[in-house]
């Protein structure tokens, strides 16, 4: 964090946080115009939950992401919004890729189910979400799809 550049810090804010808000203000709004109830499912990470080292911007990003979901499913759900969150942990995608490979070897020991997640696997919890009838009483929750590192080992 010490030798974060200020435009390093506002990059992720912008892209992570703020792209989160503006994308859902602009929902809410046609949502709201339209009389019609609707789903937001965000994106944040399991990182805004339980942090990381190096990485304060994402982190506080991610959690932003989780405060957003939880305000507005309260401000938003008597108008049938529903809003909810998925937290990835570690998901093999491009960016995993390019870690380092002892460090995914020790990250993966922190990990209860001994894996990194596939994205099918956030994707399934995302389309549940937004289009499963048993989701439709569902709001203001955050869902880890994690293999259990944000309860430790």
């Amino acid at each position: 964090m010490i030798r974060m550049k200020p435009e390093q810090w506002q990059q992720v804010i912008d892209v992570n946080l703020s792209g989160v808000f503006y994308a859902s203000q602009e929902f809410i709004k046609q949502a709201i115009k339209s009389h019609n109830a609707g789903c937001i499912v965000n994106i944040a990470s399991v990182v805004g939950q339980i942090g990381n080292p190096g990485q304060a911007n994402y982190a506080s990003a991610k959690a932003g992401v989780i405060g957003l979901t939880k305000s507005n499913a309260k401000e938003f759900g008597s108008r049938g919004i529903r809003v909810n969150a998925v937290c990835p942990g570690y998901i093999r995608t491009p960016m995993t890729a390019n870690l380092d490979e002892s460090f995914l070897d020790e990250m993966i020991t922190h990990i209860p189910l001994g894996r990194l997640g596939e994205p099918e696997e956030v994707a399934g919890t995302v389309r549940f979400l937004a289009l499963d009838p048993a989701a439709q009483y569902m709001t203001g929750h955050c869902y880890d799809v994690d293999g259990g590192i944000a309860i430790g080992v």
